[in-house]
């Protein structure tokens, strides 16, 4: 019997030290999750039951299983290196084929997909055409190159002060080529549906009437008749204020188009928008000026936020989503079979895949620019490969001390 519980000891002292090895060498992978080995006692079965003396007969080797606590999180300067904290992994697809894995080091191939160092294909929620996150099916995550299309001025506000104590201008009648016509100017950048950027000017003059001004406007320097504030080309609106300074005309106003060239639609129609503005006894000052427009623009790079929507920045200084990252959980995690290559297979023992955007129930959040390192504590493994290395020394004695035993005895006369 002590041969065989010796020989039980041995071979399971090895498969400890199989274990062991295994951590220590994937200490520095990212994404890998330490295993540990479960023993279990051994007893044979007797016609007449188990006695209460009855000796066993070794050890066994019950399971391996993997530890899936939370490894140290180091940063990186690649925005696609991508760390979970928390519950979760990244659901990766081969052709269709699902498996799962926390080593987040990806990149793109040549299509623009989001790939693993194995390219396999990280799987995410897509973008429709105005870039809303569509949370349907996952689908491998691809990074379109496509330039951004422009988008029309279709608002334009402003918020300045005129000053109150300013007089009409010395001359009658309005020449935006002569400053002795209007009291104060400013102008602003409005886009056109190809994207083309114009210079919209805008002249105020005092009037006679108390708290009134009138508005005139210039597109890209041009004759005023190709200006319409909505009292009909070439033709002035009004701006009142109240004894208080307020302005007391109705805003937006509607229906305010330039006439553009170069094949864009014209006119250019969008609302002007002066809420805000005063007319205080202070200095001709512009408080702000928005309009909604921008250019084309290309990709210039992007990033990813913590629940995992990958933002691409263009270089009209625009942002657009591009997709989002999904995480996948299992409630029983230690169930899922390892597959090599940092990732896991679902079984029936780990139970179905919970599939979500980052952030969302239990699942962990992500970051950008790092990796989670192993769990592996090198320190405990070292100690443990000792502990291993005597429980092997100490099997094998076992053995050698039964055979001096056996010899003694076969030498008897």
């Amino acid at each position: 019997m002590a041969f065989q519980s010796g020989l039980s000891g041995l071979n399971a002292a090895s498969q400890y030290l199989d274990v062991i090895g295994n951590n220590v060498a994937n200490s520095s992978t990212v994404g890998f999750k330490q295993s540990r080995i479960l023993f279990t006692d051994v007893y044979a079965n007797s016609l007449n039951g188990s006695g209460a003396s009855q000796v066993g007969i070794g050890t066994k080797v019950a399971a391996i299983e993997q530890d899936f606590t939370q490894g140290a999180i180091s940063t990186t300067s690649n925005p696609l290196d991508i760390a979970v904290t928390g519950k979760g992994f990244f659901r990766l697809s081969d052709n269709g084929t699902l498996s799962y894995a926390r080593n987040g080091q990806f990149h793109l191939d040549n299509a623009g997909f989001v790939v693993t160092a194995e390219n396999l294909n990280v799987t995410g929620y897509t973008v429709d055409a105005s870039g809303a996150i569509v949370a349907a099916a996952p689908a491998p995550m691809q990074v379109s190159n496509a330039q951004l299309p422009p988008t029309p001025t279709s608002s334009f506000r402003i918020t300045l002060n005129l000053d109150s104590t300013k007089n009409p201008p010395s001359t009658a009648v309005f020449d935006e080529t002569d400053p002795s016509s209007y009291n104060d100017s400013t102008s602003g950048s409005v886009i056109d549906s190809l994207g083309n950027s114009h210079v919209f000017t805008l002249f105020f003059v005092k009037t006679a009437t108390p708290g009134q001004w009138d508005l005139h406007s210039s597109v890209d320097g041009t004759a005023l008749a190709n200006v319409d504030l909505g009292a009909g080309a070439g033709s002035p609106i009004n701006l009142n204020f109240d004894t208080s300074g307020v302005l007391t005309t109705a805003m937006p106003i509607a229906g305010v188009g330039l006439t553009v060239g170069g094949g864009a639609v014209t006119p250019l129609n969008f609302r002007l928008d002066f809420s805000g503005t005063s007319q205080f006894g202070a200095s001709f000052a512009v408080n702000s000026l928005v309009q909604d427009g921008f250019t084309s623009g290309r990709l210039a790079g992007f990033n990813v936020s913590a629940t995992g929507i990958m933002i691409g920045n263009y270089t009209n200084g625009q942002s657009r989503n591009l997709g989002q990252f999904v995480l996948s959980n299992f409630s029983v995690p230690r169930g899922l079979t390892p597959l090599g290559g940092g990732r896991w297979g679902e079984t029936s023992d780990s139970g179905m895949p919970v599939v979500a955007a980052p952030g969302s129930g239990e699942l962990g959040a992500i970051q950008s620019s790092a990796t989670e390192n192993s769990n592996v504590d090198l320190t405990v493994e070292l100690v443990n490969m000792i502990t291993a290395q005597r429980v092997y020394q100490a099997n094998a004695q076992t053995i050698k001390t039964q055979d001096q035993v056996l010899q003694t005895l076969v030498n008897l006369k």
